[in-house]
């Protein structure tokens, strides 16, 4: 029994409820979405059924929902991330979870940032003018404006989230949680200050992590360039030695040729100097194993203030860096006669002064690597500055051991590869930004001592030596420097709180495949180094959305699809349900508005299959059973009970293994064909009496509660409104659940396994065969709807069977009651001949079979069992197969096998008779 009030009922179906009535007409004829969606979310969340309950034995399910920009708008990305997290927390709240769904919001740093400054851009302002503490209230005052928005669009896809824990990157708690961690890296050792090269973007003028940076490979131009060598007044001929570069511009602020150490065309130079061109500067030719001999003419220049390479390279040999090209993309006055040029002005000015020179060797097309800023698009500058940084090494150890040893899996598998690789391969994390907004180093210069102090809280002197002349450090952090924390500062750490203790580590962790070492990899790293526990123990990894040729949804071709528009046009569960069975997991989707239409006709169909279902067993007492308790009695009823725990075995396993596609395709085959299109049917054609009248009355009933609760993950509105619909007369003490979101999924295997019945499945299959190759002959042979038209079944061992179920085969493929014989000879003529599961099937359409049109048909299927026979064969003649498949699978293509070949001898032999 639950506590929950249902005083206001979520929908009308609800006022019968305490009539103990229930009325077709209180059904509307049609499901309308927009009618339904906000006014059932808003009952389930007044009623508080999206918070945790705990149970007696201690299973919980936790997923932290990956906090979206809070700048952002609702798209496709969002709305399968959201569908896939609810999917999981609504299942594992139905199994008696304590399930927990933690939302919240990231402030994104730089691009929140951009989008306030461009509103002040509008007013003729921009951040300078109003300075740093009125230029951060201005973003606060936006983001309380529009943080709702986000939360709000989720609320339309149905995400059944607390809402009441919401979290947001930059509350209080999680301030916090950031300072404490950047201290605590600072204290061992981790976070340090230094010079190196960094991504810079000219456009935000910040720094960027290497995983902000997106390489696209461009055309560009290779420039083959040489560079004097050193010479005494002895030598009578000038030499050179040529190097190639696709970055002409920073040839001024080169201090360096190298060379590789194994390479004999230059091992004789390595010690001696050239003269830079242009700026005429001695630099020394060094040898280094960085160089490939293969690149260019294997000797490459070097410029330490302008490349990563370089500047290791430069770090080793001690030499000079020098910055040729400013913050602002501008060449420096270090670079001479170009100095305040842009640095695509300069490029074109020193290639200019080269061919002048006489030393532009070639220019060749070169396809060139080129890193973009991932949020602007800016080519990135590297260049060296002062900024902070994490050792990741030392952070990635546990993070490994945690996928090695089994405490962490990633589905798919194929992604632990991409993980491993990168965490192998780790460089230190650049974690400064230049920017106003977001979580300010906690780190303050002292202007008397010159020494950091490092705190917790804001501090009054420095640490060292007193002096209140401190200055706090102007950055702030990379905003995935909070993210990375956001499973357990989300719950409160760096306090013991009871949440953390309940529900840390969570369980799984969903998101795009693309994120997975900014986002993935540092949680782990995070949750292992400061609390000791890999942060979930499972990783799903989703794909991209893509239309339907593959291309990626994008403003510019216009083939962007808005979830909201959709969800308007379609309604919420058609959208869920299309993105949820379309994907499979790590791989990409290519989405159809055609298959949106096709789940919007689903759901309309669940409604009318629940509408007739009500309608027609409302005078039959009963109530609704559970599956397990009813006693089917005809094959058609133990056929659908059959399906129907066959069914929840396969989904919860399905589900348990991340298949979600898979299942929601099994569930959709079920409702649309197995229950709508055949058992309501069939259910017409029962018996009358009332002993039958009720167990059909009770069968359909439960078979529509088993899959209303088994589909409600997937598609939770129209579920929810048909459940409450079909539980309208019966009293609240008596149902399972107030509300369908916390109806028990079947959670008894063996009782399930008990009403499988693989000898009903089987027969009715046949029958299903039968009669869908008795209507197909129909229509093509043009027969009235309304025709009965005579059938002959020859069939051997099975005519028991088909006489006992031949009311059946006459209702459904309307038919004169069949005439059924174990064998047939001769056989008939002038009459349409099937194949159906080895039952011969003769159709004598008298007057209305086209012999021509009979033996196209026939050539046809003859064709089809043929490649079927093949197929067979080819299966077991390969003795990889025979000897390493399980031998249930191999019996199963000898089973085949032999079908194919009876259907395919009667199929010509009917084609014989044909031809004489």
């Amino acid at each position: 029994m639950t506590t929950e009030s249902t005083s206001d009922p979520a929908t009308e179906a609800g006022a019968e409820a305490t009539t103990g009535t229930r009325r077709l007409d209180a059904i509307p004829k049609t499901y309308d979405p927009q009618a339904t969606e906000q006014r059932l979310y808003d009952w389930w969340e007044r009623n508080g059924y999206f918070k945790p309950r705990p149970n007696a034995d201690g299973r919980r399910f936790v997923i932290s929902m990956p906090p979206p920009n809070v700048t952002g708008a609702l798209h496709l990305g969002h709305a399968l991330t959201a569908t896939l997290e609810d999917l999981m927390i609504r299942y594992h709240r139905m199994r008696g979870d304590a399930t927990l769904w933690m939302p919240g919001e990231d402030h994104a740093g730089i691009a929140t940032q951009v989008v306030v400054e461009r509103e002040l851009g509008k007013e003729g302002l921009d951040r300078h003018q109003l300075g740093r503490e009125q230029f951060v209230e201005r973003v606060w005052d936006w983001v309380r404006r529009y943080k709702h928005r986000i939360q709000d669009q989720h609320r339309r896809l149905g995400v059944s989230t607390d809402w009441e824990r919401e979290r947001f990157t930059l509350d209080d708690g999680l301030v916090r949680a950031v300072r404490e961690v950047f201290v605590r890296l600072y204290e061992e050792g981790l976070a340090y200050r230094g010079e190196r090269i960094i991504n810079w973007c000219p456009k935000d003028r910040s720094s960027i992590s290497d995983l902000e940076v997106e390489v696209e490979n461009t055309p560009g131009k290779l420039y083959y360039v040489r560079y004097p060598l050193e010479q005494d007044d002895t030598e009578a001929e000038q030499r050179y030695i040529t190097v190639a570069t696709t970055r002409p511009e920073t040839i001024l602020g080169d201090t360096a040729v190298a060379v590789n150490p194994d390479d004999p065309r230059y091992r004789d130079l390595v010690g001696t100097y050239v003269i830079l061109p242009i700026m005429n500067r001695r630099i020394p030719i060094v040898a280094d194993t960085a160089v490939e001999m293969g690149f260019g003419t294997g000797a490459v220049k070097v410029t330490p203030a302008h490349d990563p390479t370089d500047f290791e390279i430069g770090t080793r040999h001690h030499l000079p860096r020098i910055q040729v090209i400013g913050f602002d993309a501008k060449m420096t006055p270090e670079a001479g006669p170009f100095a305040g040029q842009d640095r695509y002005e300069a490029r074109k000015g020193v290639v200019a002064a080269f061919d002048h020179l006489g030393l532009l060797e070639k220019v060749v097309d070169y396809e060139i690597p080129l890193g973009h800023c991932s949020r602007c698009h800016t080519v990135i500058e590297p260049l060296i500055s002062l900024q902070w940084f994490v050792k990741m090494a030392p952070l990635a150890t546990g993070a490994l051991g945690a996928l090695k040893y089994g405490q962490m899996r990633i589905v798919p598998e194929r992604f632990g590869k991409t993980y491993t690789d990168w965490l192998e391969n780790i460089r230190d994390w650049n974690i400064s930004r230049q920017l106003w907004w977001g979580h300010r180093i906690p780190a303050w210069y002292c202007a008397h001592c010159g020494q950091i102090t490092v705190a917790r809280e804001t501090p009054a002197v420095c640490a060292h030596c007193g002096s209140t002349e401190i200055t706090q450090d102007p950055d702030v952090l990379d905003t995935w420097f909070s993210s990375w924390l956001w499973p357990f500062s989300t719950l409160g750490w760096p306090d013991d709180t009871p949440d953390l203790r309940r529900y840390y580590p969570t369980s799984v962790m969903e998101t795009g495949y693309d994120i997975i070492f900014f986002w993935v990899a540092r949680m782990a790293m995070a949750g292992i180094h400061f609390l000791g526990v890999v942060p979930f123990h499972t990783v799903y990894l989703h794909g991209l959305i893509r239309d339907e040729q593959g291309r990626k949804m994008s403003k510019s071709l216009g083939n962007a699809l808005d979830p909201l528009e959709l969800m308007d046009q379609y309604g919420t569960d058609a959208l869920r349900f299309t993105l949820a069975t379309s994907s499979t997991p790590g791989n990409d989707i290519k989405l159809s508005t055609n298959r949106i239409v096709g789940n919007r006709n689903f759901a309309n169909k669940i409604w009318n299959a629940a509408r007739y279902v009500i309608g027609q067993t409302a005078a039959v007492a009963g109530g609704i059973p559970a599956l397990e308790a009813v006693q089917p009695k005809t094959l058609a009823d133990r056929w659908i009970v059959s399906r129907a725990q066959r069914l929840s075995l396969d989904v919860t396993r399905l589900l348990d293994e991340y298949q979600f596609g898979e299942a929601g395709r099994q569930i959709f085959e079920f409702l649309w064909s197995e229950y709508c299109d055949w058992y309501i049917e069939v259910s017409k054609t029962q018996p009358q009496d009332t002993a039958q009248r009720e167990r059909t009355a009770a069968i359909l009933r439960a078979v529509l509660d088993r899959a209303l609760r088994l589909l409600h993950p997937f598609m939770p509105f129209v579920t929810e409104e048909v459940w409450q619909h079909l539980y309208a007369g019966v009293p609240e003490d008596a149902r399972p659940a107030p509300a369908l979101i916390l109806a028990p999924w079947p959670a008894d295997p063996a009782a399930m396994r008990a009403q499988l019945d693989e000898t009903a499945e089987e027969e009715f299959a046949l029958l299903q065969e039968i009669v869908t190759r008795i209507r197909d002959a129909r229509k093509q042979a043009e027969v009235e709807p309304a025709r009965r038209i005579q059938a002959i079944l020859v069939a051997g061992a099975k005519a028991p069977l088909l006489k006992q179920q031949s009311a059946l085969i006459e209702q459904l493929a309307r038919t004169e009651p069949p005439r059924v014989e174990r064998r047939l000879a001769p056989k008939p003529e002038q009459a349409m001949a099937l194949v159906a599961g080895g039952i011969e099937v003769y159709l004598p359409l008298a007057g209305l079979l086209d012999v021509e049109k009979e033996t196209i048909r026939l050539d046809t299927q003859i064709a089809s069992a043929r490649q079927a026979v093949e197929r067979a064969r080819r299966a077991l003649d390969n003795p990889n197969f025979v000897a390493r498949a399980r031998p249930d699978v191999v019996q199963k293509e000898r089973n085949a096998l032999a079908a194919a070949e009876d259907t395919l001898a009667k199929l010509e032999a009917r084609r014989g008779e044909l031809a004489r």
